[in-house]
This record gives C-alpha cells, structure tokens and sequence, in this order.
C-alpha cells in the first residue's frame, strides 16, 4: 500500500481542483498536473533569450532591405521615373537601414 502524507492548501485551490478533476481522485490528478507541467518545462522553453532575439530582429531588417531593394529595382526597371516624395522617403530609408546592418556587422 502506497504511503499517504497530508497536504494542507487553500481553499481555492482545493475549489479549482474540485470543479477540474472530473472522474479523476485528487491524487491522481494532481499527479496528472505535475506531470505534464514537468514534461512541458523540459521539453519547451515558453520565452526567447536576447541573442535569439536579436538574430530575429536582424533577419527581419535584411528582409526589409530585401523588399524595399526589389521594390525599387523594380520600378526603376519599369522605365517610369518617379516624381514625388514617396520614391525619395524609401530612397533614404533603404540608404539609413543598409548603413545600420553595416553598423551592426561591424560589432
């Protein structure tokens, strides 16, 4: 016979267990939860550390660069030579984020 032990917790959580448990005893079920939360811990981390965020931010600046490089190769291909301050925005734009990532390599 398995060795019993009391645990004392608050009444809300025994209230929680109570409505969540279903046809499970208490035991069983706070052994369900201890043991999926303890798989799941060890198995997945739930938050990203600082390098791979900067690795994600990096990436999305070069596939900005990307986008707006094709953007304007490809209006430029088209004969038709803008006119208005949008073209010379994202001209300076496209100029500031590739002097960033050059910036950024350098480090």
């Amino acid at each position: 016979m398995a060795e019993k032990r009391m645990l004392i917790v608050d009444a809300d959580v025994v209230r929680k267990i109570e409505e969540n448990r279903g046809d499970m005893s208490r035991s069983d079920f706070l052994n369900f939860l201890l043991d999926s939360q303890l798989k799941e811990g060890a198995a997945e981390q739930k938050f990203v550390d600082r390098e791979e965020f900067e690795q994600f931010a990096q990436g999305m600046k070069d596939l900005m660069r990307n986008f707006l490089e094709f953007f304007l190769s490809y209006g430029l291909e088209l004969g038709k030579q803008p006119q208005d301050k949008s073209f010379e925005e994202l001209t300076q734009k496209l100029q500031a984020l590739a002097s960033s990532t050059k910036k950024a390599d350098k480090a």
